[in-house]
């Protein structure tokens, strides 16, 4: 039987300034503590141009990517979003791209954020919900050609002004496309925040997204929605527990062990630990260490079932 959860590793952060020498550092790093896979952040690469891929710095993406001993998956854009309407040729040329970088590396999933938009009525928001799910559906039959399956992320929303799907509404949207090269991802934090904002049971909807999910973030946090949003240093907010921290695993208050040892996701899951890795190099090695003992629980539990 297949483990479910068969690979983990860790976001590469970005550079801020183009330099894909730091991802080559960066991918270094994680060979040394022992990761099975690294989840690159291309969104902050400046590898794609008015929808177009830049054919010299892919080139040397894929040269750095060949040096190290890793699985690699791809974080999209963090502004993707199928809903906005204004700019959705333009969303959807980036997604082609990034897809098509997925292939040039080796990536065998994209992480795709769900969508925002302003607050709508019922009517309002059932219409930007079918334009997300047909972009998807077409979408996903672009990622199987490559393939690569699109990793559909639970975000929060930041007021009551902004729609965004609950966590329960993102597993929603994923089954009713029905696509092979389509899942869910888990963000916990970012469920846990979001069902804190809405008075929702932030354990039961991420219980409804586990058997649609294929892939993880995990990083610590208390849950609070961004009640203030203005910190002088991020410490300050590690502080106050408020927002989505990205805490080193144990620093925040989810329930892991728990979690782990009750949810049941797809087969050949990759569980990526969302964390600073400049900020918090110092608990990079235990973090994984717990990452894989949670691993242990899903998979155990699987082999028992």
């Amino acid at each position: 039987m297949t483990d479910i959860i068969t690979a983990i590793g860790f976001s590469t952060g970005v550079s801020g300034k183009g330099d894909l020498s730091r991802l080559d550092a960066a991918l270094g790093k994680l060979n040394e503590i022992g990761a099975d896979a690294a989840e690159l952040s291309l969104y902050g690469e400046d590898l794609i141009a008015g929808g177009r891929l830049l054919p010299d710095r892919v080139h040397r993406l894929e040269q750095i990517c060949r040096r190290h001993d890793l699985r690699y998956t791809v974080h999209g854009q963090i502004v993707s979003n199928f809903m906005d309407e204004r700019h959705l040729d333009l969303q959807k040329a980036v997604v082609r791209s990034m897809l098509e970088l997925c292939d040039q590396v080796g990536a065998t999933v994209l992480v795709h954020h769900a969508g925002q938009a302003p607050m709508a009525d019922q009517a309002g928001r059932d219409r930007l919900d079918d334009l997300e799910r047909q972009a998807l559906a077409e979408l996903a039959d672009t990622a199987r050609g490559y393939g690569v399956r699109l990793a559909f992320e639970n975000i929060f929303a930041m007021g009551d002004h902004e729609y965004r799907q609950t966590p329960a509404e993102v597993a929603e949207t994923v089954r009713a496309v029905d696509h092979p090269n389509l899942c869910t991802l888990i963000d916990f934090s970012h469920a846990y925040i979001e069902c804190t904002r809405r008075g929702l049971d932030w354990r039961s909807q991420i219980r409804s997204m586990a058997s649609a999910t294929g892939h993880l973030h995990v990083h610590d946090s208390f849950g609070r929605p961004y009640s203030m949003t203005k910190f002088y240093e991020p410490s300050e907010a590690v502080a106050l527990g408020i927002g989505d921290l990205h805490l080193p695993l144990g620093w925040g208050d989810i329930p892991w062990e728990e979690i782990f040892a009750e949810l049941r996701f797809q087969p050949g899951t990759t569980m990526i630990l969302e964390l600073n890795a400049d900020r918090y190099e110092g608990e990079l090695a235990e973090s994984l260490a717990r990452a894989r003992r949670l691993a242990a629980l899903c998979n155990q539990r699987a082999l028992a079932a």
